[in-house]
């Protein structure tokens, strides 16, 4: 009997246990704050950068590639990687023994050329002469033939003689005939000789300059950035291509860095906007820079056709001129050159500002399809979609449609649809893009003691 009464107490108290916590449930639920959590953000009044972000490398503005011409061994080599050179400086000399043999038998065709030319001329002078002989003897025999030709009549002389004074008088009008012929066959020659010379004179200056150009000179005054070659080392050239490349002369007082900027950005890019650049190999430090240059075309798609993918980044080559001021205190400090060619870094391009306009976080506007009753007709399916931000009135979400601006990395200006005094929802991202609807119950999300959002 005492041990029913004991299992029915334990019974009791197990009953009265359960009555409690479903009480505390009931009071905690009626107690709960109603709505959903956000983050609410004040609108700002301030001054607004756009900024184009982009990355690559550190060059000289002004860099030089030195190859060779001519072909041969590198017999000497007078500098070494990082030497500071002058304009007209000898850096290295190609073995010029082949190329001295050719200007001695270049000079000898000179000489052989002059002297066949002295030879025509001779050849003229004594064809000159030669017709003047013949005239002269041409005007004898016509005189005796002219006199014979009166005799005859007379019957004074025979036909014989006749004939012979006639045979004489056209033998040497032959002979001045011929002898012309030779005489302009000489001044011809004499002609082509004096072609000859000028063609063996061009080959030789082409030759003595083929020799001069185994001597390497300093284009311009700069460093030697580059050397890929050393003595004793043959190198190939031509004039018709480029030989081999045995060092660059780089101007080190005078830097840029070459960006890629993708296809969306560049339309944003002008000559002349300011930039802030970041080195890797300077930590924590900022340089001033300049946009000197944007490409026309994109830098990584092939010209030829059939060539382009199109699910290729196209990036632009956007060239920015470093501002030595930036960088004065680094070289202050004993460090000549503290940019030297292939450095990586970032930079961020100003490219436009907007003063004193109405910002909300980035991430407080979202892209929406309007209402039914607002929707366009599918040929203007385009403006089915509107900018919005959704707006705390009380405890409850309004919806203001907005025209936006200029932006930066944490906030966009919003040009129409919100006043200073409102309070823009700015977070949770997942619940602005997908979830929050107008007119739903929300809450203003506490802050811990330490001024930290619950999360």
């Amino acid at each position: 009997m005492a041990k029913t009464k004991k299992s029915t107490w334990w019974i009791w108290v197990l009953a009265a246990l359960f009555i409690i916590l479903v009480a505390a449930i009931i009071i905690k639920g009626r107690n709960k704050p109603k709505g959903k959590e956000v983050e609410i953000s004040e609108v700002e009044q301030k001054s607004i950068d756009e900024k184009v972000s982009a990355s690559g490398k550190i060059y000289p503005a002004t860099e030089v590639k030195i190859s060779s011409d001519v072909s041969g061994e590198i017999v000497e080599l007078y500098v070494k990687e990082g030497d500071s050179v002058y304009v007209g400086q000898v850096l290295a000399k190609i073995d010029p023994d082949t190329y001295v043999s050719a200007v001695e038998r270049g000079k000898a065709a000179v000489n052989s050329s002059k002297a066949q030319l002295s030879m025509a001329k001779a050849q003229i002078e004594n064809s000159r002469a030669q017709i003047e002989q013949i005239k002269a003897q041409l005007e004898n025999a016509k005189t005796i033939h002219s006199r014979n030709e009166n005799l005859r009549k007379e019957k004074l002389i025979s036909q014989v003689e006749f004939d012979q004074s006639l045979a004489s008088r056209q033998s040497l009008e032959a002979q001045l005939r011929a002898s012309e012929a030779g005489f302009r066959s000489s001044v011809n020659s004499s002609e082509g000789q004096a072609f000859s010379i000028k063609s063996a004179e061009a080959s030789l200056r082409e030759l003595q300059t083929s020799l001069s150009r185994t001597t390497i000179k300093a284009p311009m005054s700069g460093i030697i950035s580059s050397l890929s070659v050393e003595k004793g080392e043959r190198v190939v050239g031509t004039v018709q291509m480029t030989g081999t490349e045995m060092m660059r002369i780089s101007n080190l007082n005078s830097m840029e860095m070459q960006v890629d900027v993708s296809e969306n950005d560049i339309p944003k890019v002008k000559m002349g906007d300011i930039t802030d650049i970041e080195v890797d190999a300077y930590v924590g430090k900022k340089f001033k820079g300049i946009v000197s240059e944007i490409a026309n075309s994109a830098a990584n798609i092939s010209s030829a056709a059939g060539q382009v993918n199109t699910d290729q980044v196209t990036n632009f080559t956007v060239k920015i001129q470093i501002d030595p001021s930036s960088y004065a205190d680094l070289t202050k400090m004993g460090n000549k050159y503290p940019f030297r060619p292939g450095m990586s870094g970032s930079t961020e391009i100003y490219t436009n500002r907007a003063e004193n306009v109405l910002v909300v976080p980035i991430q407080a506007v979202t892209v929406r399809e309007k209402d039914s009753k607002n929707k366009k007709t599918e040929l203007n399916a385009e403006l089915d979609i509107e900018e919005i931000v959704f707006i705390m009135d009380a405890d409850t979400v309004k919806k203001a449609v907005v025209t936006t601006g200029l932006q930066d990395d944490r906030y966009i200006e919003v040009k129409s649809g919100i006043k200073k005094t409102d309070k823009i929802i700015s977070g949770p991202f997942n619940l602005i893009s997908k979830e929050l609807e107008v007119g739903e119950k929300v809450r203003k999300k506490e802050e811990d003691k330490k001024g930290d959002k619950k999360e």
